[in-house]
């Protein structure tokens, strides 16, 4: 099953890319045909899900593959990543949606969103690191050739730095696999294997070392301050599905790798460098959230919004190496509100740019200032942005409110002191105020005259992803049902 989900897509690209009689309309219904299967595969693993014992995993697929180095085709899941794949498979397919009005290429557009689906998927149920890392890297390909393809502004420079910069966090990634391959006994890439090994138990300065290289890896694709310069051009540039997708998407490669990798296979090294990475996470809070405030460009300011939003992940995760008396409880809630967070952002920040996509396809601008009252010819969207932002702040009944409650309730019954990254919610909270009141708020004015609703494509599309992010708020258990058993076994691995 797993592998029907992972390689679906892949296959219907090729057949998109190499079939002349399909046509740019049929290329569009093919996509989000394709995107409508992957979700309902998910919802059938989702289904079937039984929480495997710790340290194993659910759906297991495996297969020879290079067994000269110890790597294998192993794919599984378990509550870590299946939420991850599920929000994945949502956000591909509200972005199909979005794009049936495309013109620009879109046969070209919808094979090469199948292939970033693809390889997406695939790093969610990789189960071996070479495999991982194959699939980690071919995201960084896709996406440059979404912003160099289809973005705008100066998208050939916002594109190439996008890729140098996480082309290089990603060698980092390669060389701290590496690490772990050369110190397992057997040698292995094997990831369960390995976090049952901690091949790296007892040599404190090789673990710090190959935890720096997969640290440094990760955070530039997350990402995290200070490695997150490339974030805000490649948004800004980004045609609104790209932005969709690198943000609801493509951080979480970053942020999952942390939970999945970095922490349970290196325990010791995780819990000596847990008060930085705490730092680290409380920094990326306050410092995305006073730069996102100090936006007037809507596409910037919601590309550092993540910034911050990340920083939560990061923030609990850190919180999870900080081994004490009676703290295995709350570190395991912060670690289940890292992974809320993950889909919660994915839901949420997706909605937010493709309806920031919306006023460029408009007006061409996404300044603040060029607009005024747009609740008057655009009620809809106006009301979908309200809830967009009223989201994202962490209002209650919301996702991001279960994500956040969950990751300061867990951090800060853990290291009080980490009650300071609380502003970040404040912070938060002003931005998007401000920019709803100079959007939606006052007389018409500027690029709002004249300025057209949602068309059915773009209603359909944000809409479901702010009603899930309203289901998860108000019902929450089903997908903490998921998470929780596997949040303990990382904070199991961790040591209590």
């Amino acid at each position: 099953m797993l592998t029907a989900i992972v390689f679906l897509p892949l296959l219907v690209a090729v057949l998109l890319a190499v079939v002349p009689r399909c046509g740019d309309a049929a290329a569009r219904w093919v996509w989000v045909g394709a995107a409508t299967v992957e979700l309902a595969l998910v919802g059938v693993v989702w289904a079937g899900y039984e929480t495997p014992p710790p340290g194993q995993l659910a759906f297991v697929e495996r297969a020879a593959w290079i067994p000269g180095v110890g790597s294998s085709y192993h794919l599984g899941v378990d509550g870590l990543s299946l939420p991850l794949m599920a929000m994945t498979a949502v956000v591909f397919l509200a972005c199909a949606v979005y794009a049936l009005r495309e013109r620009h290429r879109p046969r070209v557009q919808a094979s090469l969103f199948l292939f970033l689906q693809s390889v997406c998927l695939g790093v969610f149920a990789a189960a071996d690191l070479i495999l991982f890392f194959v699939f980690f890297d071919l995201s960084i390909v896709g996406m440059y050739a979404v912003i160099a393809g289809w973005g705008h502004g100066d998208r050939a420079r916002s594109a190439l730095k996008f890729f140098l910069y996480t082309f290089l966090g990603s060698l980092a990634l390669l060389t701290g696999f590496i690490g772990l391959y050369a110190a397992a006994d057997p040698h292995t890439f094997d990831m369960p294997a390995l976090t049952a090994e901690n091949p790296l138990a007892g040599r404190p300065l090789a673990g710090g070392l190959v935890l720096a290289a997969i640290l440094i890896g990760l955070a530039v694709k997350t990402p995290t301050v200070p490695f997150h310069t490339w974030l805000p051009p490649a948004h800004t540039d980004a045609p609104a599905v790209g932005s969709a997708v690198l943000a609801g998407v493509l951080l979480k490669l970053g942020t999952y790798g942390f939970v999945r990798i970095a922490a349970p296979m290196l325990p010791e090294a995780w819990r000596g460098w847990a008060w930085v990475i705490v730092a680290v996470g409380v920094v990326s809070v306050l410092y995305g959230a006073l730069v996102a405030l100090a936006q007037t460009n809507l596409k910037r300011m919601i590309a550092y919004t993540s910034i911050n939003h990340m920083g939560y992940v990061v923030l609990a995760v850190g919180v999870a190496g900080l081994v004490g008396v009676d703290t295995a409880e709350p570190r395991a809630v912060a670690v289940t509100g890292a992974v809320t967070q993950m889909v919660s952002h994915g839901l949420i920040t997706a909605a937010l740019f493709l309806l920031a996509g919306v006023l460029y396809e408009r007006a061409g601008s996404y300044d603040l200032h060029a607009y005024g009252g747009l609740a008057a010819p655009a009620p809809v969207f106006a009301a979908l942005f309200a809830v967009g932002a009223f989201a994202s702040l962490g209002l209650p009944a919301f996702s991001g409110f279960i994500a956040e409650f969950q990751v300061f309730a867990g951090s800060i019954a853990t290291a009080p002191v980490t009650a300071v990254a609380l502003l970040g919610i404040l912070v938060t909270a002003a931005l998007f105020l401000r920019a709803g009141q100079a959007l939606l708020t006052g007389p018409t004015v500027g690029c709002a005259r004249g300025f057209g609703d949602l068309r059915a494509t773009e209603l359909w599309s944000v809409g479901p992803l702010l009603a899930l992010s309203l289901l998860i708020g108000v019902l929450p258990r089903p997908l903490l049902d998921l998470v929780e058993p596997a949040a303990r076994t990382v904070v199991d691995l961790l040591g209590r």
